[in-house]
């Protein structure tokens, strides 16, 4: 484990901005951890710095002004490194690179943003160690550097002092685990309620890139039987009966989900009904609950369904509001 903080002494957290950075990739650890502050009377100080102490555009076009130049923020407690909105300029900009390893090199500990991820490994920073990025970029960044361990469907990971953080969003979830970590899961709790968010959010990546991957529909036929099966995943949506209520053959209709959507009427249905006993699990369901109303039927069932999508259990994933903890990196192969 990362050794624990002070939790008595103020803490600087320093985001790192640059041209063409994701707006939300910076804003999102800055909601963090300044409303982290006032819940623990002022522990976080959160400073914006930029490469030359100017001013950055953002990917939006939105300006946002800088604390203090790079120079300035040597040994901050936490270091944030956002993504750009283009993958491309990492590659490119090696003074970026290079400035990242240098405030790295004097932070406590280290977190990435979305593509962040590559800055952090383009500067050696995950050599050896396991990480994640955009689910779209994560075949990319396994590519690029064969000496990180990417894990894909990871909405965070820590391995030691440095974290890595999926797509945008995920700022929040992995800048609430260093809140939890500086101050315990009560404040981190609070923290998410005054934000209205999940305190971790459940599942993978997958959950969002499948939805991505699946193209939406305008077929006569195929959309009213989608949107049949989204309106009550629990109804009979048996092949035979599906079929019958688009008037056409199941042959035919397989065909038609295999064209449009890429997958069977069987599997298709399944994923949905995953989904409504996810919702369940949330919203405080058993787990014989969830799959007698999400219509998946016994939990033997939603088990199977848990592990084939998931790769955890049902009640594992329910325990997931409860903390941000995951688990910590602690050995390596090698």
């Amino acid at each position: 484990m990362p050794p624990q903080p002070d939790r008595l002494r103020p803490h600087h957290v320093c985001v790192l901005a640059f041209d063409g950075v994701r707006l939300l990739d910076v804003a999102a650890p800055l909601e963090v951890f300044a409303t982290a502050a006032r819940y623990t009377g002022g522990r976080y100080t959160v400073r914006v710095c930029t490469p030359d102490g100017q001013d950055v555009r953002t990917s939006t076009g939105l300006r946002i002004a800088a604390d203090l130049p790079a120079a300035d923020a040597g040994g901050a407690d936490t270091l944030v490194v956002p993504g750009h909105a283009e993958l491309v300029t990492f590659a490119e900009r090696p003074d970026l690179v290079e400035l990242v390893g240098q405030l790295a090199g004097t932070a406590g500990r280290v977190a990435s943003v979305c593509t962040g991820a590559f800055a952090l490994a383009a500067a050696g920073l995950l050599r050896g160690r396991r990480a994640t990025t955009h689910w779209e970029h994560a075949a990319t960044l396994a590519r690029l550097h064969p000496d990180v361990t990417v894990t894909a469907d990871a909405i965070y990971v820590q391995d030691g002092p440095v974290l890595t953080s999926a797509g945008v969003t995920a700022g929040i979830d992995v800048c609430l685990a260093l809140v939890e970590q500086d101050h315990g899961p009560d404040t981190a709790r609070r923290v998410a309620r005054d934000l209205v968010v999940f305190l971790q959010r459940p599942g993978g990546q997958s959950q969002f890139s499948a939805a991505s991957r699946t193209p939406a529909t305008g077929h006569p036929v195929l959309r009213p039987v989608l949107d049949a099966i989204a309106a009550d995943p629990a109804a009979d949506h048996r092949l035979a009966t599906l079929a019958g209520r688009a008037a056409v053959s199941g042959r035919h209709l397989t065909r038609l989900f295999t064209r449009q959507l890429g997958t069977t009427p069987a599997a298709y249905v399944e994923s949905l009904r995953l989904e409504a006993a996810r919702m369940l699990l949330e919203r405080g369901a058993s787990v014989t609950d969830a799959a007698e109303r999400s219509g998946l039927g016994s939990d033997e069932t939603l088990r199977r369904a848990f592990a084939r999508h998931q790769g955890t259990t049902p009640s594992a994933y329910a325990a997931r509001f409860r903390t941000t903890r995951v688990e910590v990196a602690q050995e390596r192969a090698g």
